[in-house]
């Protein structure tokens, strides 16, 4: 196997787990302004408004806020 040029694998891969990486980051920063967002809301419908915006179900919006709340 040594003879095996893998330096465009072994890039892609790092191109790979920088994606990942990044987009870790990018979810978690959602779901903080989500919470954020829910918890500074006062009007009906703030929920749905949070749920057209992030693509994500009211259930999943749900989830995430609980979560928050019961790690505080």
């Amino acid at each position: 196997m040594s003879g095996m040029d893998t330096t465009a694998l072994e890039a892609a891969a790092k191109r790979y787990r920088r994606a990942e990486t990044a987009l870790d980051k990018a979810r978690a920063d959602l779901q903080a302004e989500v919470v954020a967002t829910l918890r500074t809301a006062e009007e009906r419908g703030a929920q749905a408004e949070v749920a057209r915006i992030t693509g994500w179900s009211r259930e999943q919006i749900r989830q995430i806020k609980n979560k928050a709340d019961a790690g505080e």
